[in-house]
């Protein structure tokens, strides 16, 4: 998922791994096998949306962590750990955090509040249209710069692993992403996501575990031998080396902490549970299994400062060259197999999270003004799905070598300082208008990403100018607030006859949401 920090600086081939080829191709063949069998299953628009509503809250929970975690997630905090030591901690926290915000805040309330997309509960009691409109528009920035990150990450990735030439591998990532999302759908995804959770967890174990031994499982040996090989010294034990500001500091913790609670392809994984019940189980299990992943990638961090440093340069391979110092050509191969395995998971959440939000919210309840055929919403869906797969190839081939980081920011900012007010206020706040949450939410949107344009993630790194008109390269601390602010006020200064519809829906809106009553038949606006 944080394609940007590992990903990043110049790519150079490893040599031809038989193990990661074979075990790539057992993948490949495995999950192309359960597409197959979820191809028959997928005969609805529910099913194609939600595999049906009837995935179990433990699945479920591994689902969310398969879409979550990514190999950049490995790649990138080790890496981090390795050059600045505690503060990857801090950083890895940051995604980490958001978690017990959509478990007390949101999960339980959406799934009974919401049907397809987190749109849904955005446009609930408000005027169905406007509201759609601009919550399906935020959804697909985020995904398709989310989503260019990722195929960008996965060309470079599997350059640097496989040796394969970049444009082949963006070509691969988009065609196998295409085919588990067009026939399989949501069921094809989770079990794509869900045994990509398994190997990932198990190769950062095994990882660990080899690190750990070293150091004969004594922590106090272990982290004194980093500190005295590191060339900060102590330092690297004392958060401040990474983000030296406070602003920044803050920032980027709002836009991790609240993103997380306003990332899309995220949110709709609590309509595929069948209750409120399952949907607090996969967050209690999600968040179980990404807290063990970033503690675990931390031990990996440090093991790479105590038997590398002074032996290999900074880079975002220092975990890859963990596994083959530890575990050699076998331990290396599985590690770099299960990178490739995790951009297929995340890459098909994000494409059918966009599907959803162009043929379910603007199709189906914008364009058809909810009387769409659901049978044609599916077909649009799938139509959808492929002209997605072949634009993220295209853009992935095109943004080849260029500076990622922005993307992977700018769509967290944007989750922060526009999907999550909007989510959290139409929940929580009773005066909520359809003109407040649809002016703050375009204004909203125009000033984050002007702000993230004029950063130095843009103005500098994408543009070449010497210095940034903005000096934060995230804005979250800035866009966040504007955007309740500006909803807030533009809600109570708003006296129409629209208005009075959309407070008096409040009370059944808020009853639903708490009980749960009605949320197994489809919404009608």
């Amino acid at each position: 998922m944080q394609a940007a920090p590992a990903l990043e600086g110049e790519v150079v081939r490893a040599p031809l791994n038989v193990t990661a080829i074979v075990l790539f191709f057992v993948f490949v063949i495995a999950t192309l096998f359960i597409t197959y069998y979820s191809a028959r299953q997928t005969r609805s628009r529910d099913s194609f949306y939600t595999a049906g509503g009837d995935i179990g809250g433990f699945k479920n929970g591994l689902a969310i962590a398969g879409d979550y975690m990514s190999a950049a997630s490995l790649l990138g905090i080790s890496a981090l750990v390795f050059t600045n030591g505690f503060d990857g901690l801090i950083y890895a926290i940051g995604f980490l955090a958001g978690w017990p915000v959509v478990l007390f805040l949101i999960a339980e309330k959406f799934r009974n509040l919401g049907k397809f997309t987190f749109t849904d509960i955005a446009a609930f009691r408000l005027q169905q249209r406007p509201i759609r409109t601009v919550s399906a528009i935020s959804a697909l920035i985020v995904v398709i710069f989310y989503l260019i990150a990722q195929m960008v990450g996965a060309g470079e990735l599997i350059e640097l692993l496989f040796g394969l030439p970049y444009s082949w591998a963006v070509i691969i990532v988009g065609i196998l992403m295409i085919i588990y999302v067009t026939f399989g759908g949501m069921h094809a995804t989770t079990w794509v996501q869900i045994i990509k959770a398994v190997l990932l967890l198990i190769g950062v174990s095994i990882l660990a575990f080899l690190v750990l031994k070293v150091s004969k499982f004594d922590f106090t040996d272990y982290f004194a031998k980093a500190v005295q090989v590191h060339p900060k010294g102590e330092a690297i034990m004392q958060p401040g080396s990474f983000i030296t500001d406070w602003v920044s500091a803050i920032s980027l913790g709002l836009a991790l902490m609240f993103g997380t609670a306003g990332l899309p392809h995220i949110l709709m994984r609590f309509f595929t549970v069948k209750s409120a019940k399952e949907a607090r189980k996969s967050v209690f299990w999600a968040t179980t299994f990404i807290g063990y992943f970033y503690i675990v990638v931390f031990i990996i961090g440090f093991g790479a400062i105590a038997f590398l440093t002074g032996k290999t340069k900074a880079s975002n391979m220092i975990a890859i060259e963990l596994a083959q110092l530890l575990g050699g050509d076998a331990l290396y191969g599985f590690i770099s197999a299960v990178a490739f395995a995790t951009i297929l998971a995340v890459v098909a959440g994000l494409t059918i999270s966009g599907a959803n939000a162009i043929a379910h919210d603007l199709y189906a309840n914008v364009i058809k003004n909810g009387k769409a055929d659901p049978a044609k919403e599916l077909k649009y869906s799938k139509i959808t799905t492929i002209v997605l797969g072949i634009i993220a190839i295209i853009l992935g081939i095109v943004f080849k070598g260029q500076n990622i980081a922005f993307m992977v920011g700018l769509a967290f900012a944007i989750a922060a300082s526009v999907n999550f007010p909007i989510l959290i206020m139409s929940l929580y706040f009773k005066g909520l208008t359809t003109r407040g949450a649809f002016w703050g939410g375009i204004i909203g949107l125009i000033v984050v990403v002007a702000l993230t344009v004029l950063g130095p993630g843009v103005w500098i790194k994408s543009f070449g100018f010497e210095s940034a008109i903005f000096p934060y390269s995230t804005p979250a601390i800035f866009s966040m607030p504007i955007t309740f602010i500006l909803v807030y006020i533009l809600s109570k200064l708003d006296s129409s006859d629209r208005a009075r519809i959309d407070k008096a829906g409040f009370e059944a809106q808020k009853f639903r949401a708490d009980t749960g009553i009605g949320a197994s038949t489809e919404i009608t606006h």
